[in-house]
Order: structure tokens, then sequence, then C-alpha cells
């Protein structure tokens, strides 16, 4: 990330009980962007997109519960937990409000947030979200028989599980194994299960936040007809196709990203 001048890293305790380390950049302004990663990877996932931000947006991405540079407690790893630590992040900055955006499982954190507490997500940018994680993935198994220390060569082969059809930088991708490695074993384990436990938030109630839905044309994991079935179930929402894109669509498309996030926030009441 650009470590420019109005680039903060910090640390809060959170209401939740947990220790969250997170990024900002920007100058604070009427609208703020709370990134949140996927499973397995860590703030700095963000990276290739939060510099191509004007300046004028506040940018902020924090790792959640057992991710990156935040605690890892022992147990906690429901969706609505981390949903709680999303709004206690919020209420730690002083946020009335942010705009959300969710890579992946992160999307579904942030779909549960504008189900739990509405009031709070201005707008939700969800970039290769499931609309729902119900059941075990056919990579469980492989999770489920993982010990610390975690193998380096175990994470840089998950990858394979999400093949990608844009050019990746190798530093970035050598910085999202580095995640990997952090996460201990029981985090891996107990974080995918809560997730897959979770009742799927569009199932528990009605997201009415403005919503941009964003999937790649060649996503392997989630089939087309679940990016279907979650702009429908988001009222008024829209979906956009990148083409020639896999899963990993923050991995493979940052600009494009960034491009999209830009316009959309302009485009908020």
């Amino acid at each position: 990330m650009d470590e420019g001048p109005s680039t903060h890293q910090a640390a809060l305790h959170l209401r939740t009980g947990v220790d969250v380390s997170y990024v900002s950049r920007g100058d604070p302004s009427d609208i703020s962007v709370l990134f949140l990663h996927a499973w397995g990877e860590s703030r700095g996932s963000f990276d290739r997109v939060i510099p191509l931000l004007p300046r004028t947006i506040r940018a902020l991405a924090m790792d959640q519960r057992g991710h990156g540079d935040s605690d890892k407690p022992a147990d906690g790893y429901s969706l609505t937990d981390f949903a709680g630590d999303v709004t206690a992040f919020l209420d730690a900055m002083g946020l009335p409000s942010a705009v959300l955006v969710g890579s992946s499982s992160g999307g579904y954190v942030a779909q549960q947030v504008a189900i739990s507490s509405p009031e709070r997500v201005r707008g939700l940018l969800l970039v290769g979200a499931p609309r729902s994680l119900r059941g075990r993935p056919p990579f469980a198994d492989e999770v489920d028989r993982l010990t610390d220390p975690i193998d380096r060569g175990w994470v840089k082969r998950s990858l394979t599980w999400f093949p990608r059809f844009q050019p990746v930088p190798e530093w970035y991708i050598e910085a999202r194994v580095d995640d990997g490695v952090q996460m201990p074993a029981r985090v891996w384990r107990q974080a995918l299960a809560g997730l897959g436990e979770a009742t799927p938030p569009t199932e528990a109630g009605t997201i009415r936040t403005p919503t941009l839905i964003i999937r790649g044309e060649r996503d392997e994991l989630l089939p087309r007809a679940d990016s279907a079935a979650l702009t429908a179930a988001v009222s008024g929402s829209r979906l956009v196709v990148y083409p020639d894109t896999g899963h990993l669509v923050l991995w493979e498309q940052p600009g494009r990203i960034a491009d999209d996030l830009t316009a959309f926030i302009a485009s908020l009441p």
C-alpha cells in the first residue's frame, strides 16, 4: 500500500473483545469505505486497489479476527461474530456509517452487516461474493487435516483452487501466501465452518442498501446462478460481470474495481 503521509496503521480494541489491526488512507470526508477481505487473506489484499482511489475517499481496511495482525481468539468465528466486529470497528472509529466493500467471503460478512445493522451501511460493493456458503466446499477435507505450523507449500497449492485468467504480480501472490501461513490451523477450520454453518444473510432478511455486485465471468467456485440469485435477492442491486476473470476478482482486476467503486460512490444519494 502507498505509505504516504495520509496513510495510518494502528490497532483498536473493540467492544467485542478483540484487538484488530487496520490501515486508513485519505482525508476524512462525508463518506468512508471499509474493505473486508476474504477468508484466509488479510487487509493487504486491498493493497493494489486503495492507492488507486481518489484521496477524497477515506479508505479503511481491517484484519478480521483470526487473520493478519489481529487477535486470533480460541473461538468466536461465526458469521455474526465477524459482522459484530465490523459494527464495533465503526463505533471505535466514530463512523455512523460506511460503504462496505467485501471480497469473496468478506462480501458475505458485509451482507450480514447490512441485515443486522442496515443503518450502518451506506452502500455495498460485493466482489466475487456468494449468496450462500451453506455446506462444505470441496476443499474442506484438506482444511480439516491442517496442523501447525501451516506449511507454506500447502498454502501455495491451495491457490490452484481458484484459477486466474489475468496477470497478478508475484509479490502480491507471495504476500497472500504469507497471510495463509500466519493463520493457525484452528482458525482456518473454525472460520470456514462458521461461514458454512450460517444462515445466508439474504435468507434471514432483505437488504435494501444500494448495492453493486461484481462477478468474474470465469468464476469456477460460484455458479453463475448464485450471482443471479444474489442480485435478485438484493433489492435494486446491479450485477457487473468482468470478462476473462476468475473468482479472485480482487487479485485480477484492481484497477477496474477502483474505477467502479469510485463511480458507485458518486452515484449514492
